[in-house]
């Protein structure tokens, strides 16, 4: 590749390992945000479900948008948002300030997510190219994800709202780098008839409900007649999306796109492994700080072993791709994950960190090896105009996953500690969601694995032509 084609990619990696280390850091600074502006259980609770409803309740939205209006003006507006937005949440005086300003830099997420990724596979060219292009920006996203826990327990040493202003330079600094070196590979796609409004509107307040409806999961005793409510509009607008994008001659999503088999297989293992990791690293952080009263930079450096899947995703898994095939490697990382999970059950309040070193160190290459190859199926097959709906389809996927996975792992420890089970014996109870969420996971990898799925040419072979 180019320098200039290296400059993009370093400009679409930051933006990505922004977004990713943007949640973890908030994690880490959570009690520290609660002390100092004095917040219930629920508003601090509602202070990380609000970037979750706004990423899961416009992503799909956002995958579009990019298609229909232009791949480089959604990533330089929506960074420009996350940015404005990021800064605001670090003068916050009230929580209603902190999760209004969350919910929109969720938003802003949204859009530049799926922005970025079809950026990618629209400037990169298809083949080896484009492969190492993509799962060097996977592995810098799943390093964020992981460096988010150390990053942010060392900047909360300083005062917590230094989590948000952090971001609000780097995002500066990546806004210049993007206006001078980034650039559309054509034109945005043209929409006759109109732009479909009301699809847009019922498939955004669909996620939005759907989105709520799992976050509220996690308070299972708090009115779950509201809960069901939710779930239940939510199932309704969509009906009314589909209904709508099957007779409207401008759909906002070819509903054709979701009859490949390959993208549904690579959305379910998305949600049930991005589900299985946020619900463990949760629960990791409850064990450390909590039950444990581990400082948030102990925690942060206790966990920065797997931020060792930033240097594997673009060493180790291109060679892995190319020997075993994709599908072989997403199998083989769900199932080193279903063993990390396994061998933190036995952890109890006395174990040396040496004895759950390992558990980290198997999260790290999991990670490395799934993430990277999942997000080059996102969009495997997929005409280029339609590069954004995919992005836009996985990043739903994947933060659907992440709200399942921290929803349920919270509402089966509530449960265990209704049900008599406290301390480690309620977080244990928690700890066997992520086992059976990638083991189901691996599963469903399973049933992409046939004979012949190594490319005789070299090339990367991709997950749904594995």
């Amino acid at each position: 590749m180019s320098g200039r084609a290296w400059g993009v990619l370093a400009v679409l990696c930051g933006a990505i390992f922004l977004e990713g280390i943007d949640v973890a850091m908030l994690n880490v600074a959570l009690p520290s945000i609660r002390a100092e502006l004095g917040l219930s259980t629920g508003m601090l609770s509602g202070v990380v479900s609000a970037y979750v409803l706004g990423y899961g309740g416009f992503v799909l939205l956002g995958g579009r948008a990019a298609d229909l209006l232009g791949r480089r003006r959604m990533f330089l507006f929506w960074l420009t948002v996350f940015l404005v937005f990021s800064g605001l949440g670090g003068f916050a005086t009230t929580g209603w300030m902190l999760l209004t300003a969350r919910f929109v830099t969720g938003v802003a997420a949204a859009f530049l997510a799926p922005a970025g990724l079809s950026l990618i596979t629209t400037n990169f060219a298809e083949g080896q190219v484009r492969d190492k292009a993509l799962l060097f920006y996977a592995g810098v996203a799943a390093g964020g994800f992981s460096l988010g826990m150390v990053v942010g327990g060392l900047l909360t040493a300083f005062g917590w709202r230094w989590v948000f202003f952090v971001p609000v330079l780097v995002s500066a600094v990546l806004l210049l780098a993007a206006i001078a070196l980034v650039r559309d590979s054509g034109v945005p796609e043209r929409v006759r008839g109109g732009f479909d409004l009301l699809g847009a509107l019922s498939v955004t307040g669909a996620m939005l409900l759907l989105v709520y409806g799992v976050v509220r999961l996690e308070h299972p005793g708090d009115g779950p007649a509201l809960t069901a409510a939710a779930f239940a509009a939510g199932v309704a607008l969509l009906g009314l999306f589909v209904a709508n994008e099957r007779r409207t001659a401008t759909p906002l999503v070819r509903l054709g796109i979701l009859r490949s088999a390959p993208l549904v297989r690579t959305n379910l293992v998305a949600v049930l492994f991005i589900g299985s990791f946020m619900g463990f690293q949760f629960l990791a952080t409850l064990y450390f700080q909590e039950l444990r009263g581990w400082s948030t930079v102990q925690t942060g450096l206790a966990m920065a072993v797997m931020g060792l899947d930033a240097l594997l995703a673009p060493l180790l898994t291109p060679w892995l791709v190319r020997k075993f095939g994709n599908v072989r490697v997403v199998f083989g990382g769900v199932v080193l994950a279903a063993l990390a999970y396994a061998l933190f059950l036995p952890t109890d309040l006395d174990r040396a960190y040496i004895a759950m070193l390992p558990t980290m160190l198997l999260l790290a290459v999991a990670f490395a090896l799934v993430y990277g190859p999942l997000t080059i199926a996102g969009t495997d097959d997929i005409a280029t105009e339609e590069h954004g709906l995919a992005g836009g389809l996985l990043y739903t996927a994947i933060q659907f996953g992440a709200a399942l996975g921290i929803s349920v792992v919270t509402a089966v420890n509530v449960a265990a500690v209704d049900a008599g089970k406290f301390g480690m014996d309620g977080l244990r109870t928690a700890l066997v969601v992520p086992v059976v969420a990638a083991v189901l996971a691996g599963v469903i990898a399973a049933t992409g694995l046939r004979r012949g799925a190594i490319a005789e040419t070299g090339e990367l072979p991709e997950l749904a032509r594995a």
